[in-house]
């Protein structure tokens, strides 16, 4: 596990906190999604399904800044669409930095060297890189040739400016293990990351892939076969990610989602119930964490949630774990994932409500509201 220490000890004391004070429901990490649109159309993908009015939004910096202070989690992921292609993200970005906020900036890379004298290397910042394999995969990944070089070359050059990067790599159902090791190598070994986020795809039902999403149990037998391989090269992979999180992936643990953990708040309000799954808004965080129906969601709980194992729903439930069992967390952390044997019992999905189909509904809602405020703007 590659975190730096003060955002280690940062996040392990406001950990703690929550605990100490009996808070069942608390966030970990805010998704700050800043806008929709993006300059990629990846196919496994479901987050820019929206009409051009929709994907022209864009939350202002006093809204993001907002948002932090009412969400007050120690840590912002700044997803999209690309946030890159915000005018304003440097405000944005810069602004939370100076509310010691610890910031992941996910992106394709694609702008990342055009942007990059928006910003200045410091321990709150982190490049989050999105690859999902080496160059052959990654360009299958996102449907467009050349984007792995021109992210590798962007990474360098930021490495070279002295800030920190990191991978967010994505998982399909097409990933071969020793290939994902060879990445990891590449990774760590040519590129010199500080760390790697790793996760299997969320099964959107909106992606026009559909053939490619992990069940759990593939998810599971894949992550046993990644990091054997690891184990036996004798490779010390840096993960971004909890052991416990880690463990979860290889099989090991029985882990219910915590979406409250990593709330989004977007250009349409707080999305409930999370950053993956987009069931309704609201217009305060205080309205998400009371109001919304948080059994209703979740692995056992609902169809849409059935294959789930991403880390924007189970990140927070092994952090918790950890603070609840601080020897359990030593010991896995020095010996890793178990990775033979019989996995951890699965969820029990027998009783699961059915999918609802609720996106046109939401695309309606959303169109309304950017009729409203246009209205209101125009009135004022």
């Amino acid at each position: 596990m590659s975190i730096p220490m003060i955002k280690m000890l940062r996040v392990g004391a406001y950990v703690m906190k929550q605990h100490l004070r009996g808070r069942k429901r608390y966030p970990l990490v805010l998704m700050l999604e800043p806008l929709f649109r993006c300059n990629l159309a990846c196919p496994g993908c479901g987050k820019i399904d929206y009409p051009d009015k929709i994907l022209n939004q864009r939350l202002t910096p006093q809204e993001c800044f907002d948002a932090a202070e009412e969400c007050g989690a120690p840590v912002i992921s700044i997803p999209g669409g690309e946030p890159l292609l915000h005018k304003e993200i440097g405000e944005i970005v810069n602004g939370l930095i100076e509310r010691k906020k610890f910031i992941h900036l996910c992106t394709n890379a694609l702008l990342l060297e055009k942007k990059m004298d928006l910003f200045k290397p410091s321990p709150y910042l982190a490049f989050s890189v999105h690859l999902d394999g080496l160059e052959d995969a990654h360009d299958k990944a996102v449907n467009q040739p050349g984007t792995f070089v021109r992210a590798v070359k962007a990474i360098r050059k930021a490495r070279e400016k002295g800030f920190d990067v990191t991978i967010n790599c994505t998982l399909f159902n097409d990933a071969k293990p020793d290939e994902v090791s060879e990445f990891l190598d590449y990774v760590h070994d040519e590129l010199g990351v500080s760390g790697v986020t790793i996760s299997p795809g969320y099964a959107y039902e909106r992606a026009p892939d559909q053939q490619h999403f992990l069940n759990r149990q593939q998810t599971k037998t894949l992550f046993r076969d990644v990091f054997r391989i690891g184990k036996q090269k004798k490779r010390k992979w840096s993960f971004t990610q909890s052991s416990l999180f880690l463990d979860f992936l290889a099989g090991n643990q029985t882990y219910n989602c915590t979406p409250w953990g990593m709330p989004t708040r977007n250009v349409f309000g707080w999305q409930r119930p999370c950053y993956l799954l987009n069931e309704g808004y609201t217009s305060s965080y205080k309205e998400l964490m009371e109001e919304t129906k948080w059994d209703d969601y979740g692995t056992g709980n609902y169809a849409k949630c059935a294959d789930c194992m991403v880390h924007c729903g189970y990140e927070a439930t092994a952090v918790a774990d950890s603070v609840r069992n601080p020897l359990k967390t030593i010991m896995n952390a020095l010996r890793g994932p178990k990775l033979d044997g019989p996995m951890a019992p699965e969820l029990d999905m027998s009783q699961q409500r059915p999918a609802e189909d609720v996106h046109d509904q939401q695309i309606q809602k959303g169109l309304e509201l950017i009729e409203k405020q246009k209205t209101g703007e125009q009135a004022a």
